[in-house]
């Protein structure tokens, strides 16, 4: 293969994630070359309804799944965590990368961190797990939907629309804002359980051996074992970005992984949560096996009141 288009987003954190994978394909197969080609997503279009309403991230990925299988682009670089655990036919997820800090962070220009946030604090996020879980620490504050990319959203949060709002720290550092804002608190595991696969690049090809394989090389190992029990712990709940749900496996020293979940109603008011430690052996069916223990403690029943909420 001389040449590989890889189909991406136009946003700057879109186009920096596109760019470091070309750089590291190139390098890692000399003389390739290869493309971006810019695409337009509904979800790019759509500013002015909370995701939740509209059909979640997926927006950001069907006009560049459909770029790929009409054959003008044979890759594309998602953010892990906005990929579906179930791809179209034709299409693969062929490589998972070696992962970013997987936090959420509070941006703020005038509170270092969410304790000090004043009562009635207007917080911006569209992500529903958040908002349960600010709202389960928090439950004074204002929850203000969020739209718009990074630079646009720090725009509204310095022009005074919000007191503070939440991103997810591995784009922060990926474009270098952590001087952009005032205070930047990376958000403990301990406080906001991240969505699955954050941190993460998911690497989406074309069902064709030859890219496949020149995809292979960007894989990590930990980042695979990590995200497979977040993946499959989403999927057995059939869980997406419509309900809130918190998962973070992380292979720890010695080769345990520290695995946290939680997910409940939008405004925190109720909670499923759980954190154990798990021997690396364990991880291939751990996903699974951890939903259906919290379908046993009701899981179902409080996402579908969940999802209720959300379109109300």
């Amino acid at each position: 293969m001389k040449k590989l288009v890889i189909a991406t987003r136009g946003s700057k954190l879109a186009l920096w994630q596109s760019e470091h994978i070309k750089a590291v394909l190139q390098e890692q197969n000399p003389g390739l070359e290869v493309e971006l080609k810019i695409v337009v997503t509904s979800g790019d279009k759509i500013l002015d309804v909370p995701l939740a309403k509209i059909g979640g991230k997926g927006l950001f990925l069907k006009e560049i799944e459909e770029t790929m299988l009409r054959g003008e682009a044979q890759l594309a670089v998602h953010s892990l965590k906005d990929v579906p655990t179930e791809m179209p036919e034709g299409l693969k997820l062929a490589a998972i990368t070696e992962r970013e800090d997987v936090r959420d962070a509070l941006l703020s220009e005038k509170y270092p961190n969410i304790d000090a946030l004043p009562e009635g604090a207007v917080v911006g996020t569209s992500s529903l797990r958040r908002r349960m879980q600010i709202l389960s620490l928090r439950p004074d504050l204002t929850i203000k939907d969020l739209r718009g990319n990074v630079d646009t959203r720090i725009r509204k949060l310095k022009e005074g629309e919000y007191d503070a709002i939440i991103l997810a720290s591995a784009g922060i550092n990926r474009l270098g804002l952590l001087d952009a804002v005032e205070h930047v608190y990376p958000i403990s595991l301990d406080e906001m359980i991240p969505a699955m696969g954050q941190g993460a690049l998911g690497i989406e090809a074309v069902d064709d051996p030859e890219v496949l394989e020149i995809a292979r090389g960007l894989a990590d190992e930990y980042a695979a074992v990590e995200t497979t029990i977040e993946r499959a712990f989403v999927d057995a709940l059939q869980g997406g970005c419509q309900v809130p749900i918190g998962i973070n496996a992380q292979v720890t020293e010695g080769s345990n992984i520290a695995v946290r979940a939680v997910l409940g109603l939008p405004d925190g008011s109720e909670l499923l949560q759980e954190t154990v430690v798990i021997e690396r052996e364990e991880a291939e069916n751990y996903g699974r096996k951890m939903a259906d223990d919290f379908i046993t403690r009701g899981a179902r029943e409080l996402l579908a009141r969940a999802e209720e909420a959300a379109f109300k």
